[in-house]
């Protein structure tokens, strides 16, 4: 896990200063602090380096100056702000709706902030991720994680899912995205159980010496559901926003037949299916136990997943976020049934599947909390055995209601609400900076604001949602972006300076604010 730390000497402050600040100084010595930094600002040279996001773009020291820590917010005006998004001339793709959405929040909204941030985030999985270009005919879209140079089927579909309704306006963007229908077509059709690729057919991963069937051309070979599901969800929302059926061809057609295969594979209900994965490895959330099978469960129908959307071992192999998903990402082929032109026996059997997993989910996956009462398990084994938390990554138990809007949240959802969202939940963290859900995957007290972005997504209340507004505002640990995690004690201990997934999604929650709820951002 790599942990990034602002040193006080990134921010160009009398060591007597910054001494002071990072022993808790309160806002009027901050105060203090800018004004003498203003003093000395005469003794500092014209241009020096601000902060980098992969290098980022050097920013004048006055600038710097208003950056001291996430803890402390700007002042509120626009003019107090460094450019810190790429330039415009490196940037991957440029979409005039995406420039005229940043315009029109920026020039309405009262938080300077926030509109500074959105101008940062939302376009980010467009400047810095994707990689665009018409092979055999067909537009193909690469989409990189960030730091991490390899396509993940959930991320890259979570990075441009915001970008949908803009297509109408932006038939550029449009084919930008039906590119990534079909990068996404080839990744399944190489390997359903991957979950990561590289664009380089030929590249050898550097898990290469995992125990499971690597191939050239895959990174990571972790089964995980929900890496199914997403492509699904977003050929489902491609179609209905656009009507345009290019996309579903036949190898689109052929990835879904795998996509239902594998589910059923994965339901175990004759044998234990084709998949295993072991690693050499330290680290107990990498490896699969008993011959990379898992442990044992009580078949049931649901699917088995070995991991989770964090990319960390389930303890339990039937993740129930993963398969409540599931069976409504099957649903949504059932809708698409004339573009997908499954038989009515392939239909049939699509529909008995979801409908399988729901029963499910509704028998075996309730469990009864002795504070909240009727709740869902984020894990289980089939013989009674729960596993009571939640992860920050989506598909989480918080997340259900933004992953199925169309479904009014029902009584035992609004339970398990109040229960992740406590310190019942062992990955449920609060300290000075923030609270929110985390993980195993980066360990304990790290918060993430995926986490935070998904609360206010999933919430109706207007003091909840300017709750999490606040607590990105002030997390961002100067830099202009959402992050992997941070610190619950001090944002500026923060992994993954680069994460898209993180970026795009603040910028949907702001984006929703602004179209539902824009006193929230004045």
């Amino acid at each position: 896990m790599q942990i990034n730390l602002i040193p006080a000497s990134q921010f160009f402050l009398p060591q007597s200063y910054t001494k002071d600040f990072h022993k808790g100084a309160q806002r009027n010595t901050f105060i203090n602090l800018c004004v003498a930094l203003c003093i000395h600002f005469v003794h500092l040279c014209g241009k020096i380096s601000f902060m980098k996001r992969r290098k980022f773009i050097q920013q004048s020291s006055l600038a710097s100056a208003g950056m001291l820590l996430g803890k402390y917010s700007f002042a509120n005006t626009a003019n107090d702000f460094p450019i810190v998004r790429t330039p415009a001339s490196q940037r991957k793709f440029k979409s005039p709706a995406v420039e005229k959405l940043i315009a029109d929040v920026k020039k309405n909204i009262g938080n300077n902030e926030i509109g500074w941030l959105f101008e940062n985030c939302f376009p980010n999985t467009l400047d810095t991720t994707v990689d665009f270009e018409i092979i055999n005919g067909k537009p193909d879209t690469f989409v990189i994680t960030g730091d991490i140079d390899a396509m993940w089927l959930r991320d890259s579909s979570a990075q441009v899912w915001p970008y949908l309704p803009l297509m109408k306006e932006d038939k550029n963007l449009q084919e930008l995205i039906k590119g990534v229908i079909n990068r996404q077509t080839k990744c399944i059709l190489k390997d359903p159980y991957a979950n990561a690729f590289y664009k380089d057919e030929k590249k050898i991963s550097e898990w290469k010496d995992d125990k499971t069937e690597m191939k050239p051309g895959v990174h990571e070979r972790k089964w995980e559901v929900d890496s199914l599901c997403y492509p699904i969800r977003l050929a489902h929302g491609y179609w209905k926003e656009t009507g345009d059926i290019s996309p579903f061809d036949k190898d689109w057609q052929k990835a879904m037949r795998l996509v239902i295969k594998t589910f059923k594979e994965q339901q175990r209900l004759e044998n234990n299916g084709p998949y295993h994965f072991e690693r050499t490895t330290s680290w107990a959330t990498d490896g699969v136990p008993l011959g990379g099978y898992g442990y044992p469960t009580l078949k049931n129908s649901l699917i088995h997943s070995m991991f989770r959307p964090s990319d960390d071992a389930t303890i339990f192999p039937f993740n129930v976020p993963g398969n409540y998903f599931a069976a409504t990402c099957l649903a949504r082929l059932k809708e698409m049934k004339d573009v997908v032109k499954f038989t009515e026996e392939e239909n049939a059997a699509t529909d008995k599947l979801a409908i399988q997993i729901l029963d499910c989910i509704d028998t075996v996956c309730i469990m009864n909390h002795s504070v909240f009462g009727e709740i869902y398990a984020y894990e289980i084994n089939g013989y009674a055995s729960f596993n009571l938390m939640d992860d920050a990554n989506v598909p989480s138990l918080l997340s259900l209601p933004y992953l199925f809007p169309s479904e009014e949240p029902d009584r035992i959802y609004q339970s398990t609400r109040k229960f992740v969202l406590s310190e019942n939940n062992p990955f449920f963290f609060k300290g000075k900076a923030g609270e929110g859900i985390g993980g195993p995957h980066v360990g304990v007290d790290y918060i993430w604001p995926i986490s935070i972005a998904m609360r206010g997504l999933t919430s109706n209340d207007d003091a909840e949602i300017k709750h999490c507004l606040t607590m990105l505002q002030q997390t961002h640990a100067g830099t202009g972006f959402m992050h992997e995690a941070f610190h619950k004690d001090d944002a500026t201990k923060f992994t993954r300076k680069w994460f898209a997934w993180a970026n795009t999604l603040f910028g949907e929650f702001v984006w929703k604010v602004y179209r539902e709820r824009k006193h929230l951002l004045d």
